[in-house]
């Protein structure tokens, strides 16, 4: 297993383009082998999630080919029926992938099965199998179906009207990806606007939605079926979950100005932003434009002191993947930093509540890992220490910027194979913009 030696940073500095946005090519993907006719995607992110869903699709007979670096072809089964798997799918690490595709091989008659590696078996399937079978799919697999394997048998769908439990991207996707070729209007509500990726790719592709938002907050998406869709040109906006981390040190670390170029600023994605704004960090805006349906901007970042921030409700899902690096960042802001209702963090690719509580303690932080959140005092003095990812991407990520920003020692970051999944230059990105101590 792989491992960085991060030393103490003096600043970063300089101009960066964050490669393409993981979710919004994962939909990319998936979409343009769906659509009639030939998608071509810019600004590909070639992470191994990614790939996963690449191959994935064409196992069922999807004809996808490089244009040149970072810019994929895709040619669309259209009104083709896909062929059948002759072997098992397997998404990696990617809850991305399993969750979306199962709703796109539940809806055509053919006998297929999902798995993935062993972080991704212990994650919870449930939320996506008991709305598939209530359409008609049947579903077998461990422990009930709630946990990969699955062995998928997709039919002829019937059109859902579904209340998701929790505000989750995923879920809403799989049943809307399932509802384009239901039969009648299918309709998913959830207690909270989760990432609305998908549907604002659905409209780029020509398919018609309907939406209606609540007065407590409550989102509604509806799908007619049978609505085809057709292939276009797009971009992927830079990946702000990948930029939140150089974000981070660039706010941390004295001396730094750092501009980010052509980063997706979805509002459903950035609730790190509004958290910042909270503990009184100002981030300057340089240039907004739209690709596909999503903004995309140029931050300017420079450090700054920040306050502690109270994190909690509707804007969770919007900020669900930087809790990590939100926590190192709490670290060093003045005040005691509370995240609540974040209880979806439990089952990501580790339990990333007690994951970075564990290993940041290890640096010298005072954080306490609460049944839904943290509670962090600072601001702490962090130290070099020997840390471990536990398998996960955004924990190994977290604990290189604080080991960028611990005032001595060397950080050891054990095990970081698994960035891969997501993103793959971390390491060389960090050196071309650290200006070390």
């Amino acid at each position: 297993m792989r491992a960085w030696r991060i030393r103490p940073a003096k600043a970063l500095q300089g101009r960066w383009t964050p490669s393409g946005d993981k979710s919004i090519t994962h939909r990319a993907i998936i979409l343009g082998a769906l659509a009639e006719g030939t998608t071509e995607i810019d600004h590909f992110l070639e992470s191994d999630d990614c790939l996963r869903t690449l191959r994935i699709a064409q196992a069922l007979g999807v004809q996808a080919e490089p244009i040149d670096m970072h810019r994929w072809r895709i040619t669309g089964l259209g009104k083709r029926e896909p062929n059948e798997p002759s072997d098992v799918l397997d998404a990696g690490n990617s809850g991305t992938t399993t969750r979306l595709m199962a709703g796109v091989l539940a809806s055509y008659p053919l006998f297929s099965v999902l798995t993935g590696d062993e972080s991704l078996r212990r994650r919870p399937m449930r939320r996506i199998v008991e709305p598939l079978r209530q359409m008609g799919a049947q579903i077998d697999g461990r422990q009930e179906a709630t946990r990969l394997p699955l062995a998928i048998r997709g039919t002829q769908l019937r059109a859902l009207h579904y209340l998701t439990p929790v505000a989750s991207a995923q879920v809403k996707s799989c049943i809307l990806l399932a509802g384009l070729r239901a039969s009648g209007v299918t309709e998913v509500t959830e207690p909270q606007l989760s990432r609305d990726h998908t549907e604002r790719m659905l409209r780029a592709f020509g398919v018609e939605l309907e939406e209606q938002f609540g007065t407590q907050g409550s989102h509604r998406v509806r799908l007619r079926g049978g609505q085809t869709l057709t292939a276009c040109k797009l971009r992927v906006p830079g990946d702000f979950s990948s930029c939140a981390f150089m974000l981070a040190g660039a706010l941390l670390l004295p001396g730094s100005d750092l501009v980010i170029e052509g980063v997706g600023v979805n509002p459903t994605r950035t609730g790190m932003i509004q958290a910042l704004a909270q503990g009184g960090a100002h981030l300057e805006w340089e240039q907004v434009d739209e690709q596909g349906g999503e903004p995309m901007a140029s931050l300017r970042v420079r450090a700054q002191p920040l306050k502690a921030m109270q994190i909690a409700g509707e804007l969770i899902p919007s900020l669900v993947d930087e809790v990590p690096i939100l926590a190192v960042m709490a670290t060093q802001a003045h005040g005691t930093t509370e995240i609540r209702d974040a209880h979806e963090l439990r089952v990501k690719e580790s339990d990333r509540l007690a994951t970075i509580t564990e290993e940041l303690r290890k640096m010298g932080a005072q954080i306490e890992c609460l049944p839904d959140g943290l509670r962090i005092h600072g601001p702490t003095p962090l130290y070099g220490a020997p840390v471990q990812s536990h398998g996960d991407h955004r924990i190994a990520m977290a604990l290189a910027i604080a080991g960028l920003v611990a005032q001595s020692g060397e950080t050891l970051v054990q095990d970081v194979d698994c960035v891969a999944t997501s993103f793959p230059d971390f390491e060389a990105v960090l050196h071309q913009l650290v200006e070390w101590r």
